[in-house]
């Protein structure tokens, strides 16, 4: 499993590049690894993000913004929901990862 986060590296707006450290940033400090897909330069990585991204999530105008969260080819959502699952303490279930075993789960 490849958490990949997708971004735009040249974006203009303050707000999605808050948004994209925040979602990295939490990423790189838990130790969760992922790669980031830059869409500003991978016309075909961008593609296949908005290919992917069910209908119902699509935005109502427009296309949807980085950062957008997949697991391999399933889709975990966008900001909002990844802020969401970081409040109510439940990114590894956002995210589809296993839980990790803790220190006494592995001396058992």
């Amino acid at each position: 499993m490849v958490i990949r986060v997708f971004i735009a590296s040249s974006s203009s707006s303050v707000l999605i590049k808050k948004t994209q450290q925040d979602v990295v940033g939490f990423l790189e400090a838990n130790r969760i690894e992922f790669e980031e897909v830059d869409i500003t330069m991978l016309e075909d990585q961008r593609m296949w993000m908005y290919k992917h991204i069910p209908k119902e999530r699509l935005p109502a105008k427009g296309n949807p913004l980085p950062p957008q969260i997949f697991n391999d080819e399933q889709y975990c959502g966008d900001y909002e929901a990844f802020f969401e699952s970081k409040e109510n303490n439940t990114v590894t279930t956002f995210l589809g990862l296993n839980r990790r075993p803790s220190v006494k789960d592995s001396e058992s």
